[in-house]
């Protein structure tokens, strides 16, 4: 053995323990399960004088706000990169923001918490087409059955949830929460075409500044938008009026910051597809405990179209961890395959004797 190499002692990476991977499946599901029973109970909180809470863009303001107070406090202790591209991230801003405020309105005018979580979680479905009549993407017959699950799911937990409801109302909803998933798929694409841009300048922004400068862009478009609608003014009339739900939606906002930070958490110290894992389960548990908190009424019908549904979503999650998997062998092959070639030529170079001598040396 080589003098130098004669004391060297192999590198030990340490694996994040079982109690990080518990600390950041607790905050998502912690954060996210009350998000989601506070947006449901604030989107249908109705005041004193019995007029109801519809005042959205305020509400996405709030949240915005608070999103970047704590991504601030993150930047803080992780650092900043560089500038933003500023046109960028409004546009990603936009997007977004439109999409969660569509959804508050979807179930602000009389769709149900569980559909609309299940709505939105077919958002692959106008990624699909766009990529279909756009980009000329190929997807599999697997991929196309997963979104119709999905959808048919939702349909059929939506057809069951109009008896007895105002059909009216949530076809108000409906609407909405389609608008929503369009948007959802804008965002998507509008987040790519960013990643490539910073990535062909070499830029590579940290967690914090993502979330710092795409809830900055959503709350200066909240502002402007619920300044404009009446929002503003009409909704912090109402707020005042009803402490009770004044204190819902700032426990809303801190739920939404706190989750986004602990998905952030996760996907440092873990795969994402821990994260995705995570986050995907995190919905159908909230669909479940929606209905047997707030007490929706589910028929056998309706328990079919949420077993559809989240067999869909699970079947996604399940592709997603394949293909993880295949791109992370393709990787460990492509770098054994070039550390095979430096060894090759470096043994070439110091003549054949010393390249088998090399070659039949255990790795150290």
């Amino acid at each position: 053995m080589p003098p130098n190499l004669k004391n060297k002692q192999p590198s030990v990476m340490t694996e994040p323990s079982l109690a990080s991977l518990a600390f950041g499946t607790f905050g998502i599901y912690s954060s996210f399960l009350y998000f989601g029973s506070l947006q449901e109970e604030i989107t249908g909180f109705v005041g004193r004088d019995g007029s109801k809470f519809t005042y959205a863009w305020l509400l996405q303001l709030i949240e915005a706000i608070t999103c970047v107070a704590v991504a601030s406090v993150g930047v803080y202790f992780t650092g900043m990169t560089a500038k933003p591209d500023g046109a960028a991230f409004a546009m990603t801003g936009f997007t977004q923001v439109l999409a969660k405020a569509l959804t508050n309105m979807s179930l602000m005018y009389g769709l149900s918490f569980p559909v609309a979580t299940l709505a939105k979680s077919a958002k692959a479905a106008p990624v699909m087409a766009g990529s279909l009549f756009l980009g000329g993407a190929d997807y599999k017959f697997r991929e196309y059955l997963q979104v119709a699950a999905i959808i048919a799911g939702t349909a059929i937990v939506g057809m069951a949830k109009k008896k007895g409801s105002g059909q009216s109302s949530s076809f108000v909803g409906l609407v909405f929460i389609c608008l929503s998933l369009t948007c959802d798929g804008l965002t998507g694409g509008v987040q790519k075409r960013l990643k490539t841009k910073l990535k062909a300048v070499g830029v590579v922004l940290k967690p914090y500044e993502f979330m710092l400068w795409t809830n900055l862009a959503m709350g200066c478009i909240a502002f402007v938008v619920s300044l404009s609608v009446g929002d503003l003014s009409r909704g912090a009339a109402f707020l005042f009026a009803n402490p009770a739900v004044t204190s819902k939606i700032v426990k809303f906002a801190a739920c939404s910051a706190c989750g986004q930070s602990f998905i952030f958490y996760t996907i440092a110290k873990f795969d994402p597809l821990v994260c995705t894992t995570v986050t995907t389960t995190r919905k159908i548990f909230s669909v479940l405990l929606s209905i047997f908190i707030n007490g929706h009424a589910m028929g056998a019908t309706g328990w079919f179209g949420i077993v559809l549904a989240s067999a869909g979503i699970l079947a996604e999650m399940e592709q997603k961890r394949g293909a993880m998997q295949k791109g992370k062998m393709k990787k460990a092959a492509s770098t054994s395959s070039n550390l095979s070639s430096a060894g090759s030529s470096g043994s070439s170079s110091k003549g054949s004797e010393d390249g088998l001598l090399m070659n039949r040396t255990p790795p150290v």
